[in-house]
């Protein structure tokens, strides 16, 4: 039982969701953490403090002052305290606090205290839900570190039927024990990931590149610093920003330099994800002016640049797990597996740019796993978030075997 002896507290907040608090609670009791619950105000008006301190063993917080004896609940303590925070249901009120440092309940600042991992599953009507607001907010606590669960599809309080619903109580303790299981085996290790295209310049204005925006390479930089990892983002030129504490982001330009990076963060490194589209070929000599148009054409000597996949994985040490990727347009899946053992690859991720949706410059991508004893797990298209749990699951699946 992965959460046993966890310290949990869960903060309710003010939404007809909270009476699912009540399961939740007893599901967490009987895998053997210990709940601290945290109530607002608001919350107290959909479900009795009474209910959860009967559930949980436990006081419900909900002011900054026990009594009237002028003993107090100490936020600070709290989030220290706690193996994990759960907000849920978390409603956009809440959301809004949390995502702009807003500090106005015994929750709120508990929240900002807690040095544990934050999860949140957010519960509102489905047009609340999709407001541009609401997502802005939701997308940076994801930047922050927290960890969303994601709200369901379905019958809402409001009768309209939508996603907005907060996850089912059996849904959170399987994204909370799924969560443990990989943040024990991506604790406290060190993970390169490259991201983005390379640029090959040909003089001061011009360069040869390729359409990757590195959104994939740092989804799963954000999914493997928030399974606890320290990670070194190794990326080319793109207009991407990442702020984690566990993130690591050295800028480079040329395949050159991502070699050079790679090289150094590969000596202490112990799994590495090369996602990164590199060029292939790069300018003979480079103009130190720019070049002048004259006449009718022009002819531009290509020389290889250095296969980093493949110089990394021909030093692999036997504790290093190598991740590679193969964007393909033909005969996809047998040049995948070239690229895999070519490589010394523990796993690829192939797509194709004639899926709809994957490959470059999209939100989302539809992969196909691959593992040295040829195993394939093909996936639907998802979002890259969505799409980096998957690898990163398949990485501790391999890990773990």
């Amino acid at each position: 039982m992965l959460l046993k002896g966890k310290k949990i507290i869960l903060g309710v907040t003010g939404s007809i969701a909270a009476y699912k608090a009540a399961i939740f609670v007893r599901l967490l009791v009987k895998e053997g953490a210990e709940v601290k619950v945290i109530m607002t105000q608001a919350a107290c008006e959909f479900i009795t403090p009474l209910t959860l301190s009967t559930l949980s063993k436990n006081p419900v917080l909900i002011d900054f002052q026990k009594d009237k004896t002028g003993e107090w609940n100490n936020h600070v303590d709290l989030g220290l305290w706690a193996d994990a925070m759960i907000i849920a249901p978390a409603s956009a009120n809440t959301i809004g606090k949390m995502a702009n440092g807003l500090c106005d309940s015994l929750l709120l600042a508990t929240y900002l205290s807690a040095r544990c991992p934050v999860l949140f599953a957010p519960a509102m009507d489905l047009d609340m839900y999709q407001h541009p607001s609401v997502l802005a907010n939701i997308q940076k606590l994801i930047g922050f570190g927290n960890q969303l669960i994601e709200a369901e599809h379905g019958e809402l309080a409001s009768g309209l039927i939508g996603q907005g619903r907060m996850a089912e109580p059996e849904n959170i303790l399987a994204y909370l024990n799924d969560f443990f299981a990989k943040k024990s085996t991506f604790k406290n290790k060190k993970v390169m990931i490259t991201a983005g295209p390379t640029y090959e310049a040909i003089d001061p204005v011009r360069f040869i590149g390729n359409h990757s925006t590195g959104k994939m390479g740092y989804a799963l930089a954000e999914e493997a610093a928030n399974q606890g990892a320290e990670v070194t983002l190794i990326s080319g030129p793109t207009h991407l920003t990442i702020e984690h504490a566990k993130i690591n982001l050295i800028r480079v330009k040329s395949g050159n330099e991502m070699y050079e990076a790679c090289a150094a963060a590969n000596q202490t490194s112990d799994i590495n994800v090369m996602a990164a589209a590199v060029a292939d070929y790069t300018p003979k000599t480079v103009a130190d002016q720019k070049i002048k148009k004259k006449g009718e054409g022009m002819t531009i000597e290509l020389v290889k640049t250095i296969d980093i996949a493949k110089t990394i994985g021909a030093i692999k040490r036997q504790d290093q797990f190598n991740v590679g990727f193969a964007l393909e347009t033909e005969a996809e899946l047998k040049h995948a597996q070239q690229k895999l053992e070519s490589k010394n690859f523990d796993l690829i991720v192939l797509n194709s740019l004639n899926d709809k949706g994957a490959g470059f410059g999209h939100d989302t991508n539809k992969i196909t796993i691959i593992d040295n004893q040829n195993n394939i797990q093909h996936f639907e298209l998802k979002s890259k978030k969505e799409v980096a749990k998957d690898i990163i699951n398949a990485i501790v699946q391999k890990l773990e075997a």
